[in-house]
């Protein structure tokens, strides 16, 4: 779809394009004025253009409609005039049924920019529910955006790698978990047997609960304090989703251990799925 205009039309058209575009249809726009110097080569016989003037008798865009012929493309007219010239020449006319500007002057375009506006943008939800275009097709198009997020992000791509967390064995000291902790950065250590199978968790808040404990012993090792079947989360689970497990756990946590097949893979924590731009 090949969205055409100048002037205040084209700015509506612009816009146009970007909608479309961004809602599964293939668009661009064309500039009325450049298209005379070299910008008709865009237009094919597989396309459709689109074209904006509410006077119908703009000069820029009249004079493309042989162009548009003899390239086979097909035309469609969004005007206030269907008995102008470009609607005579088009193959099919959208008529936005507005004869006056709401301008003083009935010169500026206000009223009829806005109606152009509409319309567009009921095409554009039109050919969306025609294409069977849903969420997950307007996630792949806006995987910046918040919702594109939210429907494509998942908990691996915003876990910390094993390589990059904490981990402990069982025989690990209170102060050989506190320094692992410290050098990660993280708030958790994940307890490991050797074959990355995970026997425990220790958070931060386990730490400060056994150091305040009479007498204090930081020669203890982890199996003395750590959380034994502690909760876990998948890797291929969308961040979403993953936001409402700590939403919803039955205490306040800030840390899951990631896991794939039995072996912890990484650790998610709750700061960087408030980082990653779902919420």
């Amino acid at each position: 779809m090949i969205c055409c205009g100048i002037g205040k039309s084209g700015h509506i058209a612009n816009k146009t394009a970007a909608t479309l575009a961004s809602t599964g249809t293939p668009s661009f726009f064309l500039h009325a004025a450049e298209a005379v110097h070299g910008d008709l080569g865009m237009v094919t016989d597989k396309d459709i253009v689109l074209l904006y003037t509410h006077s119908g008798e703009t000069d820029e865009l009249v004079r493309l409609f042989p162009s548009f012929k003899s390239s086979g493309a097909r035309t469609i007219l969004i005007t206030g005039r269907p008995g102008s010239t470009a609607a005579r020449l088009s193959d099919l006319v959208l008529d936005t049924g507005v004869r006056e500007e709401a301008c003083p002057n009935n010169l500026a375009p206000t009223t009829s920019t806005t109606v152009m506006l509409a319309l567009s943008d009921a095409l554009a939800i039109a050919v969306m529910e025609s294409r069977g275009f849903g969420k997950d097709d307007f996630a792949k198009y806006h995987p910046a955006g918040a919702l594109g997020k939210r429907l494509l992000l998942t908990v691996e791509n915003v876990m910390r790698p094993l390589t990059e967390t904490a981990t402990a064995t069982m025989h690990d000291t209170v102060l050989q978990v506190m320094k692992g902790i410290a050098t990660a950065g993280v708030g958790a250590a994940c307890v490991l047997n050797e074959q990355h199978e995970l026997l425990g968790f220790v958070t931060e808040g386990d730490l400060r609960r056994h150091l305040l404990k009479t007498p204090i012993n930081i020669e203890a090792t982890v199996d003395e304090f750590m959380t034994k079947n502690p909760g876990t989360i998948e890797p291929e689970l969308l961040a979403i989703e993953a936001l409402e497990v700590f939403q919803n756990y039955p205490v306040k946590i800030g840390e899951l251990p990631v896991v794939r097949g039995g072996k912890v893979v990484g650790l998610l924590m709750l700061k960087d799925l408030m980082r990653s731009g779902i919420v």
